[in-house]
């Protein structure tokens, strides 16, 4: 008897694995923070006696040398892989027993595309089939990216991830459940899942790297490619090399003197708390990455890489969880923190900054009025699905690099949510410009009156 437990990497948009048997178990492309995955196979009562990799990752830190040096396990890596630790090289077709009693095993088949090592592993029942693990090969209803690994290399990677996914198709029952690490918010994925689990057989009806040619896939594929987050860059390399164990003990106190003394050496001080209480009070110069958002993601696209960070947060716990995401992406330690309110993060005599908040209602409202600067942060994808009539495009990954390109003006920002929105506000307030943070729905633009151009 087998069993499959996920392990939920949200704030990254990805997903691990721990399976086995009664006894022993495996953990599939484990994430930085190891701890969870150990939690897991005590909860099940098992052993972790393998690791494996389905490739090089190249949008978060793996845990799986530390998982596997922590546990004795065995640690299995694409033999395609170049990498500088001690592992088990994996290579097409063969067979490693998780749990001998229950009958537990992995077979590996190469699905290049993400990446040309890429390997999946198909998790047998007796011999039978009933799962596999994809990575970022076939993903629910799409495909990892094929442009993360060198330029010239995208398209044949994009070509062989249509004869991956037909080979997986080829070899596996209907209904072998598909489990990817990547699809569920990363960027890794060429487009996000539609649903959280899938099969074989409904890929065949849904996925189109099953259902059209290769060369109207490849087309559709390298057309709809986005922006590269900044700081993947940093995460195949780090890697390869082979990641050190993670610290999240927590990080040294900040009075109100150091947090204004690190503001004033060009550190990043950042505010982890939810965009409405930044807006109405915040240590003026610092920038507002929530908590809740896609904390990782965003912080290290923008960051500059190895900036010393100090994080404010309103609890210990919010703290704790913030070091939890950045260890993923390799923002190792923060240089300071701070938990409570800005009236405990300003010096003695000086008051919070705040900027005011509003809606798109609001904007049309205000549109009728001269000095207002529209400035859009969303990305080029988004943008091509239509925008406010005379407002400026500046994603928000390059905002921090251009923000003398913003128009003089008060300016209100928008993305499709919020959230961007209280970041680029936040990056723009500390610049000294005078912003309005708009709050709201995208959808509701023409709603409000606003001309929405469509070309």
């Amino acid at each position: 008897m087998f069993f499959v437990d996920t392990v939920e990497v949200a704030g990254l948009g990805n997903r691990s694995y721990l399976a086995g048997g009664d006894r022993t178990a495996v953990a599939v492309d484990p994430p930085r923070d190891i701890d969870r995955v150990i939690a897991a196979a005590a909860r099940r009562g098992v052993r972790i006696s393998h690791v494996v990799e389905t490739h090089i990752h190249n949008d978060y830190v793996t845990g799986g040398l530390e998982l596997a040096r922590l546990t004795g396990a065995a640690y299995l890596v694409p033999a395609g892989a170049r990498v500088d630790f001690e592992r088990i090289p994996v290579r097409d077709g063969e067979t490693t027993v998780v749990d001998a009693e229950a009958g537990v095993s992995l077979r590996a088949i190469a699905t290049p595309g993400h990446t040309p090592h890429h390997t999946s592993y198909v998790l047998q029942d007796g011999g039978a089939a009933v799962a596999v693990f994809t990575g970022g090969s076939l993903l629910i209803g799409t495909v990892g990216r094929p442009d993360l690994v060198e330029p010239r290399l995208t398209e044949d990677l994009a070509r062989a991830q249509h004869a991956s996914a037909h080979r997986l198709a080829a070899e596996l029952p209907d209904a072998t459940a598909v489990l990817p690490t990547h699809g569920f918010g990363s960027f890794c994925s060429s487009s996000q899942a539609e649903g959280t689990d899938t099969t074989i057989g409904r890929e065949k009806t849904v996925n189109e790297a099953l259902t059209q040619d290769v060369d109207s896939f490849v087309a559709g594929l390298l057309a709809g490619l986005d922006d590269v987050p900044a700081y993947y860059m940093h995460m195949g390399p780090v890697n390869a090399a082979g990641p050190a164990a993670v610290d999240l003990t927590p990080p040294a106190v900040a009075d109100a003197e150091e947090i204004a003394a690190r503001l004033a050496a060009g550190e990043w001080v950042v505010d982890l708390r939810n965009r409405v209480a930044f807006a109405a009070g915040h240590v003026a110069g610092s920038f507002n990455f929530e908590a809740e958002g896609q904390l990782a993601t965003y912080l290290a696209w923008l960051i500059p890489w190895g900036k010393p960070v100090t994080l404010l947060a309103e609890s210990a716990e919010q703290l704790g969880a913030a070091q939890r995401e950045l260890v993923r992406v390799g923002i190792e330690r923060p240089a300071a923190a701070a938990t409570g309110e800005p009236s405990a993060w300003v010096r003695e005599g000086e008051t919070p900054a705040s900027f005011p908040r509003a809606t798109f209602a609001d904007l049309a409202g205000r549109c009728r009025g001269e000095g207002v600067v529209v400035l859009d942060v969303r990305r080029d994808s988004e943008r091509a699905g239509g925008f406010i009539e005379g407002s400026v495009h500046i994603p928000i990954h390059t905002l921090h690099r251009r923000l003398d390109e913003v128009p003089e003006g008060e300016v209100w920002v928008h993305c499709a949510g919020g959230m961007r929105a209280a970041i680029a506000a936040s990056l723009l307030d500390a610049a000294g410009r005078s912003v309005v943070a708009v709050d709201d729905a995208y959808d509701n633009a023409e709603k409000a009156g606003l001309i929405v151009r469509n070309d």
